[in-house]
C-alpha cells in the first residue's frame, strides 16, 4: 500500500472514532478539535513515515471501539500534543576569555529558548571552540550525508582572541546550531543532545557524589527543562535526571517529579529505574498522606512477573550515572 493510501485509511479511521467521541460528549470544543487532530496526525506521519524513537506510552494507544469515552478523549489530547512541534532558538549574545594555567580559550554563552511564546524557562550553557569541534567530528561519523553541506568555522593559527574573529564565530556557531537543529535525525541524536546537556549533567552528578546536594539539585533543575524539550521523541531518556531530583527534593516536590518519571515508564517497566522509583514513591505517598496502595499493587504485580534480582535504590543508581 502506498503512503497516500495508508494516510487516507488512517484519516478515515480517526474520523470514525472522532464521531464516536462527539456522539458521547456534546462539548463544542471537542467537535472543533477532533478533525484537525486527525489531519495533522496523518500529515505528520506522511512526512515522517518512520516511527519516532520511542513514543510516549499514552500515545501508543490505538483508537478503537473498545475504548471508553474518557480514554478516547485522553487519546485525542495526546495526539494533539504529539502534533505540536517544539522549536528551539539558539542565541550567542556574549563570550568570555578564560585563562587557566597554561591554556587560554574563549567560552561562548549559548541561550536556548522555545519559539511561539514567551519562554521563561530559557536555558543558558557555555561551550568552547573545541566542544563545537568535537561535536562536528562526531556528527560527521554518523551523519556524513546530512553534514555534507554544513560548514564549520576553521581554527586560525593567529588572531583567535581578536574581537573580529570572536564576533565572526559567534554568528557562525549560532547558524551552525540552528542548521543542525533543523535536521530531524541530528537534533534527536544522542551526540547532539549530549553536546547541549552532558557537561552540566556530569557536573551535577559529580556534586551529588561529593555531597554537594544543594548545588547538584540547582544544576539538575536548570537542565531538566532543556532535556525535556530535546527528548520529546524518547520520554524515558530523562528518567535518570527526574529520579535524581526526586532523591534530592523535599517530599512534596519529589512526589511531583516522581509522578513525571513514572508516567514516562508506563510501557518501560523493565527499565532499571522503575522498581527503585516505585519503592520511593510508595514511601513518599505514605508520608504525604496520598494513595500508596495503587503503587504497592504495581510493585507486587511486577514482583510476580519477574525473578528476584538485586535492585538498587534511587540514590545508588544516581551515584553511578555519568561516571567516567
Amino acid at each position: 500500500m502506498d503512503q497516500d493510501s495508508h494516510c487516507t485509511g488512517e484519516r478515515e479511521l480517526l474520523e470514525a472514532v472522532s464521531r464516536i467521541t462527539t456522539s458521547s460528549t456534546t462539548s463544542p470544543s471537542d467537535e472543533e478539535e477532533n478533525q484537525p487532530k486527525a489531519e495533522i496526525s496523518c500529515q505528520e506521519r506522511k512526512e515522517n513515515p518512520e516511527k519516532d524513537d520511542t513514543q510516549d506510552s499514552s500515545a501508543t494507544l490505538s483508537p478503537n471501539s473498545s475504548m471508553t469515552t474518557k480514554e478516547l478523549q485522553e487519546y485525542w489530547r495526546n495526539e494533539k500534543r504529539q502534533c505540536k512541534q517544539i522549536k528551539l532558538l539558539f542565541e550567542i549574545p556574549s563570550t568570555r576569555i578564560v585563562e587557566h594555567h597554561l591554556s587560554k580559550y574563549v567560552m561562548y554563552k549559548i541561550i536556548i529558548l522555545q519559539t511561539g511564546s514567551f519562554d521563561s524557562n530559557k536555558s543558558v550553557i557555555e561551550r568552547r571552540y573545541s566542544d563545537f569541534e568535537k561535536l562536528h567530528r562526531n556528527l560527521l561519523e554518523e551523519f556524513s550525508e546530512e553534514m555534507e553541506d554544513v560548514t564549520f568555522p576553521k581554527k586560525t593559527l593567529t588572531g583567535n582572541f581578536t574581537e573580529e574573529i570572536i564576533n565572526e564565530r559567534k554568528l557562525a556557531f549560532k547558524d551552525y546550531l540552528r542548521l543542525l537543529y533543523s535536521m530531524k535525525y541530528i537534533r534527536r541524536s544522542k551526540k547532539f543532545i549530549d553536546f547541549l546537556t552532558r557537561p552540566e549533567l556530569q557536573e551535577a552528578y559529580g556534586c551529588l557524589r561529593g555531597g554537594q546536594y544543594t548545588k547538584a539539585l540547582e544544576i539538575l533543575l536548570e537542565v531538566i527543562g532543556l532535556q525535556e524539550r530535546l527528548t520529546r521523541g524518547n520520554p524515558a531518556a530523562i528518567v535518570p535526571t527526574l529520579c535524581a531530583i526526586v532523591d534530592l527534593e523535599n517530599p512534596a516536590s519529589a512526589f511531583e517529579y516522581g509522578e513525571k518519571a513514572l508516567s514516562r515508564l508506563r510501557v518501560h517497566t523493565s527499565h532499571r529505574y522503575y522498581i527503585p522509583l516505585l519503592d520511593t514513591m510508595i514511601t513518599l505517598a505514605y508520608e504525604l498522606g496520598k494513595d500508596f496502595l495503587s503503587l504497592q499493587e504495581k510493585l507486587e504485580e511486577w514482583k510476580t512477573k519477574k525473578d528476584p534480582i538485586r535492585v538498587f535504590t534511587l540514590k545508588e543508581l544516581a551515584v553511578r550515572e555519568y561516571i567516567q
